[in-house]
């Protein structure tokens, strides 16, 4: 197995929708297995492909000890029909769960995030064979997490008010480019998220 580089923020892959992956597949497998590598590697809890720089649709998660792969996967929320944005000063909707989060592929910012409390995943796993997951808490939130990166999506698109312009703020910031330079695999970040 392989530790993998991370790809951080400005990496076009990240910004790219990740096409279907092959299930049951040797080259899948070695994929996951390298990612799952890579994600114990660095302390995460979640790697999403596009992550390491690969288009396909898959993520690893690690989460309370409940740690797995999902190949092709598929959301539904459980609770209000649409999600809703959140109102600057405004706690969450009912159904929503408001978690400070971080990314692996954005360096040392950390920003309250809405998700939904509870999800239905489905897609297969490793060896091909279909899954469902009923989630909620910081698993589901890790499950959207990952599932934004394979649309493209980063946790910063979601912040609004105040967070919106203190993570733009970091990000235009000197000190930002020097903490994605010290950002490497070896370094052991904390994980992605913590509940608020």
């Amino acid at each position: 197995m392989t530790v993998l580089s991370i790809r951080m923020i400005g990496d076009p892959v990240l910004r790219t929708p990740a096409t279907d992956a092959a299930t049951s597949d040797p080259g899948t497998r070695e994929l996951l297995a390298n990612m799952f590598e890579t994600m114990d590697a660095v302390g995460g809890i979640g790697l999403a492909a596009p992550q390491i720089g690969v288009g396909r649709r898959l993520f690893t998660y690690d989460v309370a000890g409940v740690r797995g792969a999902v190949v092709n996967p598929e959301l539904q929320p459980i609770g209000k029909p649409s999600f809703t944005a959140r109102v600057p000063d405004h706690g969450p909707a009912e159904g929503e769960n408001l978690l400070r989060e971080g990314c692996l592929s954005v360096a040392d910012i950390y920003a309250p995030v809405i998700r939904w409390q509870q999800v239905l995943l489905r897609g297969t796993d490793q060896e091909g064979s279909p899954i469902e997951i009923e989630a909620s808490g910081l698993l589901a939130a890790c499950f959207q997490h990952e599932i934004d990166h394979l649309d493209g999506r980063l946790f910063v698109d979601r912040l609004t008010g105040a967070e919106k312009h203190a993570a733009a703020r970091a990000l235009r910031s000197p000190e930002y480019g020097r903490a994605i330079s010290q950002t490497q695999v070896a370094r052991r970040p904390s994980s992605s998220f913590f509940a608020s």
